[in-house]
């Protein structure tokens, strides 16, 4: 028996309008949560429009849509991923069905690239396809094995509903982030602190991994049930904390010939939403962990990509440069549901420039007043007269009970977060 998916009817009308106004064939996402007993889909958007792709012809850019992925993926808090893909066109489903295999795949493995945490035993690694034929808006669902290079079509159940999401729980929590990641003497480029500050988020991740988790200050069972809502539009929360051992080093593997380092700092606020199929408190920390580790990652990657950082790495001075990492930004799917997406604004950014992407990644019209800046405060960078400067031959001791790395510092890149706006439910112990 195949998976069965359970699908907002506003998908159903999203896809309907893109069926009456169709100009060729069109690709884009279908987002939701997996549960090992069914899939809900509660959000679809279409592929941006590609000016080269479109010139070249009417065939579907694997790589342009699995960049759409990976940039919608960025955008999804905990509980909220890309499931698969879907094709309108008036092609015959079984003709389609190669292109959709090879979109799914492609988007997956490009999602997967940027995760930091390790996939559980219980992740459903089932992705969806969907062919819809625009004149006779018939569906054909098939469902691909995402781990298995090998893996052929299944059939799946689609079914549209009203009020799918309507009473998903909301967790959330703030946690305070201080990370110092060396770069070594051969760290001459960019993609070489990328490498570097990956390998140390995997360890941070880790510690995240392995944190306690207390929901609304208690320490559930992980199969106790979350008693989520049973009456639709009715919005549930919970507060979590999130309790972590700090990172324990010894002398011998701290202290390093460095070329300088990247201190990261500041706090966040994370959240989840939950199904709500009875689920358990396993699900809420590990979506919850989830988003912790991956809206880190995403706003680090981000300040990499950012020409101001790039251009770091042809200066030789002996200084210390401070860079504000973006503030994350929610806006409802719909004004009356608990869902939320989320976008990174930088210091320098307004506010309609996130609409646009709001518009142009997930098709939301998403107005300035709907979006919630006030969970997280803007970080500022603080000036200073103070210089890093490192002896060229000595390397002190450090004291083990502390993550500190000391060496030759050509320069120390701090990246700030923002601040919380609520108190904190986390500090290192």
């Amino acid at each position: 028996m195949g998976r069965s998916y359970i699908v907002e009817d506003d998908v159903e009308a999203y896809l309907s309008r893109l069926c009456s106004q169709l100009a060729g064939p069109v690709t884009g996402l279908l987002i939701g949560q997996s549960s090992v007993q069914r899939d809900f889909v509660v959000m679809a958007t279409r592929t941006p429009q590609n000016d080269e792709s479109a010139n070249a012809g009417k065939s579907v850019d694997k790589e342009w849509v699995s960049e759409h992925a990976r940039q919608v993926s960025r955008m999804l808090p905990g509980g909220l991923s890309v499931l698969g893909v879907f094709i309108i066109g008036e092609s015959d489903a079984k003709d389609t069905l190669t292109t959709l295999r090879q979109l799914v795949f492609s988007v997956e493995n490009l999602i997967s690239s940027e995760r930091l945490w390790i996939p559980a035993d219980d992740d459903v690694t089932d992705c969806v396809t969907l062919h819809v034929n625009p004149k006779t808006r018939k569906t054909v669902c098939r469902t691909f094995d995402v781990k298995d290079p090998k893996s052929v079509a299944k059939p799946a159940d689609w079914k549209y509903q009203s009020g799918v999401c309507s009473s998903w729980a909301t967790v959330s929590c703030w946690l305070s982030v201080d990370l110092l990641v060396p770069l070594p003497d051969n760290v001459t480029s960019t993609r070489n602190m990328d490498d570097c500050l990956k390998e140390e988020l995997k360890v941070w991740a880790q510690q995240i991994e392995s944190g306690v988790c207390l929901i609304d200050g208690k320490k559930l069972p992980e199969d106790s049930e979350i008693k989520t809502g049973q009456k639709k539009n009715v919005r549930q929360t919970f507060a979590a904390q999130l309790l972590i051992t700090p990172d324990v080093r010894t002398v011998s593997d701290v202290v390093q010939r460095c070329r300088g380092c990247v201190s990261v700092r500041g706090a966040i606020h994370s959240r989840a939403f939950l199904h709500s199929n009875k689920p358990k408190a396993k699900l809420a920390e590990k979506l919850l962990k989830r988003d912790i580790v991956s809206t880190v990652a995403t706003r680090v990657q981000m300040l990499l990509e950012e020409p101001q950082t790039q251009n770091e790495e042809n200066k030789d001075s002996k200084q210390t440069e401070q860079f504000c990492l973006p503030h994350r930004v929610f806006c409802p799917v719909k004004a009356t549901g608990p869902l939320s997406v989320c976008d990174y604004q930088f210091n320098d950014e307004e506010l309609s420039e996130m609409t646009d992407r709001f518009k142009e990644m997930l098709d939301m019209d998403a107005a300035e007043e709907d979006l919630d800046t006030t969970q997280e405060i803007i970080a500022e960078v603080i000036e200073s007269e103070a210089t890093a400067e490192a002896s060229t031959e000595k390397v002190e001791p450090l004291d083990p009970w502390r993550n500190n790395y000391i060496g030759v510092a050509m320069a120390t890149v701090v990246a700030l977060l923002a601040s919380a706006a609520s108190m904190l439910y986390l500090s290192d112990v």
